[in-house]
C-alpha cells in the first residue's frame, strides 16, 4: 500500500468516525450563521459566493475527481459561483485534463448590475447565462441543446428552494449528469432547521431541497447520496445533496 493509499485509509477513517456525530455541526449553524449571515462573508475571485467555506473545498474535489467539461447551475445571484467553477474548468484545461470548458448559469432574474460585473470578469469567456424560470418547458429545451456541446456534465441546483421547484429541476436537469458525475443540490439543509427560521419564504420545513432529493430517489435509481462528502464536512448547507450518477 503506497502512501496515498495510505492516506485515503485514515481518511475513510475519520469519515466515518465523523458520521457517527448525531448532529453534523448543525447546532452550530442554528446558532450562529443564520442569524448572522454567515454565507455572505465569502468571496471568489472578487464576487460574492455565498456558500460555506467547507461546500465551496468539496465542490473543489469533486470538480477535479470528475473533471467535467460543462457544469449548469440554478441560481447565479451575484455570480460567485459561475465564476468558481470557470476557474475550475480553467484549471482543468491548464492541466491538460479537458478541452473548451463551459459553464451555464440559470436565473428567472439576473441583475443588471450583476450580469455586467459577470461579464467584466476574467472567467467570463468561459460563462453562458440564461434569464428565465429553470423549470419553464422552453428553458429545459434550450438548456438540454446547449448541454449537447458537453461530454462530460456536472449540474448544481441553487435556486428557488421549494419541494416543487427542486424536483421539477431534479426532473428536468439530472438527466444531464454523466455517469460518475453529481448533482449537487443545494440548501438542503433547510429541513433539519427549525420551522420559524423562514417564515418570509415560500419554503420550510417539508417543503424544501431536501424532501425533493428523497422523493426524486425514490423514483430514481440512476443516482445515490455520496454521504461520505457531507459526513466528512461536518458543516454542510447540503446534507443529502450529493448526488452521484451511477448508471
Amino acid at each position: 500500500m503506497n502512501e496515498i493509499e495510505l492516506f485515503n485509509k485514515e481518511k475513510q477513517k475519520n469519515i466515518n468516525l465523523l458520521a457517527s456525530k448525531k448532529n453534523n455541526g448543525i447546532d452550530l449553524i442554528k446558532n450562529s450563521m443564520i442569524d448572522t449571515n454567515y454565507t455572505y462573508n465569502f468571496t471568489w475571485m472578487g464576487r460574492p459566493i455565498i456558500q460555506l467555506p467547507q461546500d465551496i473545498i468539496a465542490m473543489q474535489e469533486i470538480i477535479w475527481d470528475v473533471k467535467p467539461d460543462m457544469i449548469v447551475e440554478t441560481g447565479i445571484a451575484h455570480g460567485g459561483s459561475l465564476i468558481f467553477s470557470a476557474s475550475m474548468l480553467t484549471l482543468l484545461e491548464a492541466c491538460g485534463e479537458i478541452e473548451n470548458g463551459q459553464v451555464l448559469g440559470i436565473d428567472i432574474d439576473i441583475r443588471e448590475h450583476n450580469r455586467k460585473a459577470i461579464e467584466a470578469h476574467p472567467m467570463s469567456k468561459k460563462i453562458m447565462m440564461f434569464q428565465g424560470s429553470s423549470i419553464d418547458d422552453d428553458m429545459i429545451i434550450k438548456v438540454h441543446e446547449f448541454a449537447k456541446k458537453g461530454k462530460k456534465i456536472l449540474v448544481c441546483l441553487d435556486s428557488n428552494h421549494t419541494h416543487e421547484h427542486v424536483l421539477a429541476e431534479l426532473k428536468a436537469y439530472a438527466p444531464l449528469v454523466s455517469v460518475g458525475s453529481y448533482c449537487v443540490v443545494f440548501d438542503t439543509l433547510i429541513e433539519d432547521l427549525p420551522e420559524d427560521i423562514f417564515n418570509n419564504r415560500p419554503w420550510g420545513k417539508r417543503n424544501n431541497p431536501k424532501t425533493a432529493v428523497w422523493e426524486f430517489l425514490k423514483e430514481n435509481d440512476d443516482f445515490v447520496l455520496d454521504k461520505d462528502i457531507e459526513n466528512k464536512l461536518l458543516i454542510t448547507v447540503a446534507p443529502d445533496g450529493y448526488l452521484m450518477r451511477v448508471k
